[in-house]
């Protein structure tokens, strides 16, 4: 890992089989391999990135979250038994601490997608955000109708479905709509 543009106060978090931890400058070669990948990204909400600098650029983006004014914190996933090898991310990001809510995203890379690796790492993340983002009672999701996996991995976390915002997103050329689901802090407590 590199350590030029690490952050001392960033909270590492550790599971069972992962390390959760700042993304930084040496992680863009990942961040490319996942983000680039037209057909995996599909769902994510965005373009397939098309050249290193867009993954350096996302490297930044997701730094400048822990210092904008509706911050957030974006991990980096790797395995504990292949330290500084990025497969993946998630966080917690558009913190609106009047309303007490805020927004989770993930992605993992195309090879270890099924195993479980998400689910673990998003378990230790909503703990910290309950517990460490002050009076937070909210947390959302919105997801592509046809993401199956995503839609059943937020179910097991608590997530319940509200709604679905009508072409919501825009990405590959054409607007999609996007299911909405939360999941409030008396649910994660019962879990």
């Amino acid at each position: 890992m590199s350590s030029s543009s690490s952050n001392e106060n960033f909270p590492v978090l550790e599971t069972p089989r992962l390390r959760l931890r700042e993304i930084v400058a040496s992680d863009a070669p990942a961040l490319l391999a996942i983000h680039g990948n037209a057909e995996h990204m599909r769902w994510f909400g965005c373009d397939a990135m098309a050249d290193l600098a867009a993954a350096e650029n996302l490297v930044r983006t997701f730094a400048g979250w822990r210092q904008a004014p509706n911050p957030g914190t974006r991990w980096g996933l790797e395995l504990k038994d292949q330290p500084a090898g990025l497969i993946g991310s998630c966080g917690l990001f558009a913190w609106h601490r009047g309303w007490r809510k805020c927004a989770l995203g993930y992605e993992i890379a195309p090879g270890l997608a099924g195993r479980g690796l998400m689910q673990e790492a998003l378990r230790a993340v909503l703990d910290w955000g309950f517990a460490e983002m002050g009076e937070l009672h909210r947390v959302e999701a919105q997801i592509h109708p046809d993401n199956t996996a995503s839609l059943k991995l937020a179910r097991r976390l608590g997530f319940v479905q509200e709604g679905r915002a009508r072409e919501v997103g825009f990405w590959g050329g054409r607007h999609h709509d996007l299911l909405q689901l939360s999941l409030l802090r008396r649910e994660w407590q019962t879990q």
